[in-house]
């Protein structure tokens, strides 16, 4: 009886303990199997941006194997759209991109996840070794942006910087421009003026002094002229300002009046940016996105400040992207770790930098990186300069729309073919601008009740 009692206590112990390891081993299946915690990241990018960024999340799941990221990628020219509908349908991505113009709007409307409290606590997150100014653009206080809680981190800070054809300087035994001192307009129009040539002999231009696009530089001119699209309030639209009409002037005489900027039917033949590409003008609008691809140009280029309006001042925009959590994310602490990776992290952004599509978001990172003047463009210190010293955000960045200042960019086209005068446009202009930026400001007012 007692050897029958012991039996049965010790088959009853080996059942236990079956269980209990059957137990352990289910969930340790599940943890293999299901505990992975995955997350959907939706960015945008060039080609060499989308390979970058995804070498850069294979790399950050190496690193947290508990964290699958699901990537949706798409282009530039489609993402605001899908993003919208990503929305609008209630299929927001974990963790995703977004412009700085979108943050009041998205925080209002219950979309982005306030990082503050994360950030504070997660130890490798050092804000004072990001750039000042993109972390900046992220921040909401409920009223004002540029202050407040962090609502995204930058995924980059893009100076727009001018660059310009080295080789054909040399070739033309023109020195080369002063990358410390702002040209004026007048001796920026003299150096295009020698370089726009017929090279071949047919009686065609076929290199010329530059090629800008107006929705790009416009600004540049305008700021450093003394004038802007807005006032400081955000309230009032100013382009009916002379002097933002003497520089949109400027721009536009460079192609009807001083020819050193392909006309429309050699636009027809070759865009500006293909020009450029082909070693055809001397002067280009550069960003850090551009480096990859600019590797490969047939002539040496470098950077050197925008020409100065009446203010002697060079200026320019420096753009950025930010990236934010979904305030419905399963996984906030896991989405954050994945932000963090991509915008602050040694190992994010050392791979990212070698890609060649971005300057380093970490301050300590870029100054060592900018004084390296044997990778190209050599003048890399002209895109820390901009981003520390000169660089704005632009006009929009802090309306709660940008409506306003698209408006001003869609019927321009005939100041720039010669058919009506800037002072005219900027006049016309201005009411209907004025009336949907007054607009944004109601929706804002509305939104936060």
């Amino acid at each position: 009886m007692t050897k029958k009692k012991g039996w049965l206590m010790l088959v009853s112990l080996i059942l236990v303990f079956s269980t209990v390891l059957a137990g352990c081993g289910k969930g340790s299946s599940s943890s293999a199997e299901g505990g992975n915690k995955e997350l959907t990241f939706m960015f945008r990018g060039g080609p060499d941006e989308q390979t970058a960024y995804k070498n850069v999340v294979k790399q950050f799941e190496k690193d947290h194997p508990n964290i699958k990221v699901k990537l949706v990628i798409t282009t530039a020219d489609q993402y605001a759209t899908k993003l919208k509908a990503a929305i609008t349908g209630n299929k927001l991505p974990d963790v995703f991109y977004f412009g700085s113009g979108d943050l009041k709007a998205y925080v209002n409307g219950g979309v982005l996840m306030n990082l503050s409290p994360y950030i504070e606590k997660n130890k490798n997150i050092d804000l004072n070794n990001i750039w000042k100014y993109g972390v900046d653009l992220y921040r909401y206080d409920g009223n004002m942006a540029g202050q407040g809680d962090n609502y995204g981190m930058p995924k980059d800070v893009g100076p727009f910087a001018l660059g310009y054809n080295k080789t054909m300087f040399e070739k033309a035994g023109i020195p080369l421009p002063d990358k410390d001192k702002p040209m004026t307009w007048a001796e920026f129009l003299d150096v295009q003026k020698k370089l726009t040539k017929d090279t071949d002999g047919d009686g065609k231009l076929d290199q010329f002094g530059s090629g800008f696009n107006i929705t790009w530089a416009l600004q540049s001119f305008a700021w450093s002229n003394g004038a802007d699209f807005i006032d400081s309030t955000k309230t009032k639209v100013t382009v009916d300002d002379p002097k933002f009409a003497e520089a949109l002037q400027y721009l536009a005489d460079l192609q009807n009046v001083a020819k050193v900027t392909p006309s429309i039917a050699d636009s027809q033949t070759l865009d500006t940016y293909q020009r450029w590409m082909k070693g055809q003008l001397a002067f280009f609008p550069v960003g850090p996105w551009d480096m990859s691809t600019y590797e490969k140009l047939p002539f040496d280029y470098d950077l050197i400040p925008y020409p100065a309006g009446s203010t002697g001042k060079s200026a320019t925009w420096t753009g950025s992207l930010g990236i934010g959590v979904s305030k419905k994310t399963k996984y906030p602490d896991e989405a954050v770790e994945l932000v963090n990776y991509l915008t602050s992290s040694k190992e994010g952004m050392d791979a990212l930098v070698k890609a060649k599509v971005q300057i380093p978001n970490m301050v300590d990172m870029a100054k060592t990186w900018a004084a390296d003047t044997s990778t190209k463009p050599a003048n890399k210190e002209e895109f820390i300069q901009i981003v520390q010293e000169y660089g704005r955000p632009l006009p929009a960045n802090f309306t709660y729309n940008s409506e306003w200042y698209d408006l001003f960019f869609t019927d321009i086209q005939p100041v720039l073919d010669g058919k009506m005068s800037a002072a005219d446009y900027v006049k016309q202009e201005q009411p209907k601008m004025q009336k949907l930026l007054d607009k944004a400001i109601e929706q804002e007012n509305k939104s936060k009740k």
